[in-house]
């Protein structure tokens, strides 16, 4: 088993913060994972860029080939990375608040808007990565709550269990639809 994934976005999305959990998460289940991530010289609203490579076996090449998930959380990020080296059935998410798509595969998440809800737009990396504990089942459920907890301020762990509750009930209903 290989999962190459792409979250493409913008500085300040924390789009490398995502990558890193989703890497340590899959490592804490017993898998093997690499996390490499690119970004522009902002610091905020700039380009940002993290794969992850999940493998059941050594990971010889650690960035993407040809990825099976691209998440974009911006319309730079889709644009630029929606037909990079992307399985032709490869699984492709956007927020549906900052994306505009007229792919009829792409599966349209309002990840900023619950984000917002819940009272922090910034949380919506971990709805995401809320969604896509249920919909990879790539690693448990409390593997991935006790990965982020690990790697969020201390103080936060409120609003972002709230904020990955809300991304993987979404992630549910959609693997039961």
């Amino acid at each position: 088993m290989r999962k190459e994934i792409r979250i493409a976005g913008f500085g300040g999305q924390g789009i490398v913060l995502a990558g890193r959990i989703l890497g340590e998460a899959a490592i804490n289940a017993g898998n093997k994972a690499v996390q490499t991530q690119s970004y522009g010289p902002e610091s905020r609203g700039g380009a940002a860029r993290s794969e992850v490579v999940i493998s059941d076996k050594t990971i010889d090449y650690p960035r993407v080939i040809e990825a099976d998930l691209l998440v974009a959380l911006s319309q730079p990020g889709y644009d630029k990375y929606h037909d990079d080296n992307i399985k032709k059935k490869s699984l492709v998410i956007v927020d549906t608040d900052l994306v505009e798509t007229q792919d009829k595969k792409a599966i349209k998440i309002p990840f900023t808007k619950i984000a917002d809800s819940l009272g922090k737009k910034i949380v919506a990396n971990i709805v995401m990565l809320g969604y896509l504990t249920a919909v990879l089942d790539a690693f448990p459920k409390k593997t991935m709550k006790e990965t982020i907890k690990s790697n969020i301020p201390k103080g936060t762990e409120k609003i972002n269990m709230k904020a990955f509750e809300e991304g993987y009930k979404l992630g549910k209903k959609a693997r039961k639809g």
